[in-house]
């Protein structure tokens, strides 16, 4: 599989075949992660699917998420930790194997990485496989040294009899712990004695990324793997009409062009050769769609005019508009956004007598298996795949259909040979030819009484469903509308689903990374025209929603809200609740001499429950928040003539390091369950700078992104 010294990091392994003479060549060995979601054995200590402890006293914990930068492993490792009383360097993390029986996620019934769920679904089974192990651990100590259970200990990875003196580690038991029975049932800590929940300061258990050794899939070298590149169809909805592939198989490199129901396929011993020989071909391609951004925009507007489907109905919002005081309408526009993960989409696959084995960061393990073996005529369980890391998803690598690894299998299949393949999507195919999160066009329609009190609320939403809802509401596109925090008599929250050609797919926050921005910065226009600050205007609907009103005091708290700011700085808050969790934010814009604005400062206050890991929630947020602010700032793919005009990261911008605010995260205490950390940060910042231009210039966004109106490039 590899010419890489076990041991040797892949930088260094690169510096020294420079320094060598011999080129640049990668290769590399699969990593323990891989070995063990090889199904490779082991003479260990296994109490459960989660839980192995090594003869060397290494506590191997298998993460059945995807680790994709959003510290799962690090998250997860820690229940498990806690729980078994291990030392936190005597612990190493590994993903798990497709295995739906053993691994699904507990609140979606398959294998699937996703919703913010990874720790909200496994806290309390981890926490029962780390017990469990614990149990055993003592049970097979007690036997040993003849010594009643309740008199042994155990605390940083050993076992120890006070008493006598007695002590042994994790790995010294292991052997005599796997002799015991397994309990039925075990003992969970109370909280007060956690000694790593809730600790900041542990070490990353995703590790590999610093010094290089970390195995991604471009690192996968397999003996006689080809490479493939696929042309897709240049208009969404195309099909192929035909191919002259003469020209590309007369390449240096190129073993096959083949026909796939997603396009036409190259294959080549290099990427480069592969590409070449993509570029040879000539193509000709039928039917399509043609329509344009704005086309669809438009249509839409005229959509929002009428009633939808209703997704929330209280009170009755008609009479109570005509009678208000002072009615205030706004339509919000949303474009087209691309997953953009640093990594593009690949996978490597290979076929052989026993079945079909894949390589790469799988974010959808039960729909992936599913939809290889359709293409094979096998069993699910025939597919085994071996989880690396991924380079960033934000919900690009969990398609239903499984897109880009069933293209692959699709490539092999009319192929028909048995070298393993890679398949490669570059930044352009992945940004042209993949999946967007789809535009959305919100009309909202409020009236304030006498009092200035918000009395009656309409909002329709108009937008492509990605659950395929038909005449249904779909939930994912009026989440965090339908489901309002704030206290209004009289509420309607509408939806249209619409069709285009466009594939479509969940993006970080899913329905909220829009319906957050058209509410939150309504409420702020509502706010304004009730003369009311922002804040306590927030807080005077939020009476009956406890966790919403503590988010938003301790962000405002924290952010001296109210205070006065330096010359030409400027505050805007938000607030939402996204997959369980409660974030506010507070936004400082700052203007600068050529007439733009820099976010200098968001302090963002969280309630999650239980904290598992603060570091971890803590770098969520910040990376919610630099991923939130990219679409108010630059990022949108819109389409001309059916075509997107943003298909590399020169047109389709998203924050550099130099527009990212300083973020101050402050967590609410809290003993109820934890919920998820890797959307709720994205979705409120937005808003909250946009409410803090608006303190600055009088100006609403009511069209993202809000660009070069707003912000240097």
């Amino acid at each position: 599989m590899s010419a890489m010294q076990k041991g040797l990091s892949r930088r260094l392994f690169l510096i020294r075949s420079a320094q060598a003479g011999a080129g640049l060549t990668l290769g590399m060995s699969l990593s323990g992660q891989l070995l063990a979601a090889s199904g490779d054995k082991h003479e260990n200590f296994e109490p459960n699917a989660f839980v192995s402890i090594q003869p060397d006293n290494t506590v191997v914990i298998t993460i059945k998420h995807l680790e994709m930068g959003q510290g799962t492993y690090t998250g997860l490792a820690t229940i498990v930790a806690e729980e078994l009383d291990a030392d936190w360097a005597q612990v190493k993390a590994v993903a798990a194997p497709a295995n739906t029986k053993k691994y699904a996620n507990l609140a979606m019934g398959v294998q699937l990485t996703g919703g913010s769920t990874a720790i909200a679904n496994s806290y309390t089974q981890m926490r029962e496989a780390g017990a469990t192990a614990k149990a055993m651990l003592l049970a097979a100590a007690s036997k040993q040294w003849n010594k009643p259970v309740a008199s042994l200990s155990v605390k940083a990875g050993k076992v120890m009899h006070a008493a006598s003196g007695k002590e042994a580690s994790f790995g010294e038991l292991a052997d005599a712990a796997a002799q015991q029975p397994v309990p039925k049932d075990v003992k969970l800590k109370d909280p007060s004695e956690f000694v790593l929940i809730g600790k900041a300061k542990l070490a990353r258990k995703d590790s590999g990324k610093t010094d290089g050794s970390a195995i991604f899939t471009q690192d996968v070298q397999l003996p006689g793997m080809l490479t493939a590149v696929v042309a897709h169809p240049p208009l969404f909805g195309a099909t192929l009409k035909s191919v002259d592939a003469s020209a590309a198989k007369k390449l240096p490199g190129v073993k096959a062009v083949v026909e796939i129901p997603s396009g036409v396929a190259v294959l080549a011993d290099s990427f480069w050769q592969a590409k070449k020989g993509r570029d040879a071909l000539q193509l000709q391609w039928q039917g399509g769609s043609k329509r344009s951004s704005q086309e669809i925009i438009a249509d839409y507007k005229k959509l929002a005019d009428k009633p939808g489907l209703s997704a929330t109905k209280n009170g009755n919002v008609t009479p109570a508009l005509e009678s208000g005081k002072h009615v205030v309408e706004a339509t919000f526009e949303f474009p087209f956004l691309a997953h953009a993960a640093m990594e593009p989409m690949n996978c490597a696959l290979q076929k052989n007598a026993k079945g079909v084995e894949m390589w790469y960061g799988c974010q959808g393990h039960s729909w992936d298996q599913k939809n290889i073996a359709k293409v094979f005529d096998l069993d699910p369980e025939a597919i085994t795949i071996n989880t690396l890391y991924a380079g960033g998803s934000f919900g690009r690598r969990a398609t239903v259909v499984s897109d880009y690894p069933v293209e692959l299998a699709e490539i092999v299949k009319a192929w028909g040979g048995s070298e393993p393949v890679k398949l490669v999507w570059t930044r352009e195919d992945d940004t042209q030819s993949g999946y967007y999160r789809p535009i959305y066009v919100h009309k909202l329609k409020a009236a304030l009484n006498d009092a200035g009190e918000l009395d009656a609320w309409q909002q329709r939403i108009v937008g492509q469903s990605i659950m395929g809802a038909g005449k249904s509401v779909d939930h994912t596109s009026v989440e965090g509308a339908s489901n309002l925090p704030y206290n209004i008599p009289n509420l309607s929250v509408e939806s249209h689903n619409t069709s285009e050609e466009v594939p479509i797919s969940w993006w970080r926050s899913v329905g909220s990374t829009h319906t957050a921005y058209a509410v939150e910065v309504f409420i702020d226009e509502l706010a304004k025209k009730a003369g009311r600050d922002p804040v306590a205007f927030r807080l005077s609907l939020l009476k009956d929603e406890p966790r919403h009103a503590g988010v938003l005091k301790l962000a405002a708290e924290k952010a001296q809200w109210g205070k006065a700011l330096p010359e030409g700085h400027f505050h805007g808050v938000a607030l939402h609740k996204s997959f369980g969790s409660y974030v506010a934010q507070v936004a400082e814009v700052a203007a600068q001499k050529d007439g733009k604005f820099k976010v200098v400062k968001v302090t963002c206050a969280v309630d999650c429950g239980v904290a598992v890991n603060p570091d971890v929630i803590a770098a969520q947020m910040e990376g919610g928040i630099g991923f939130g602010l990219s679409p108010l700032m630059f990022s949108e793919v819109t389409l001309k003539d059916g075509k997107p005009e943003q298909i590399n990261f020169d047109a389709y911008k998203v924050v550099r390091m130099r527009h990212m605010p300083q973020v101050d995260v402050h967590i609410v205490p809290s003993a109820e369950a934890p919920t998820g950390v890797g959307e709720p940060g994205t979705p409120v910042v937005a808003p909250a700078v946009a409410n803090a231009l608006f303190a600055a210039t009088g100006k609403r966004i009511y069209s993202l992104p809000a660009g070069g109106d707003f912000f240097a490039a």
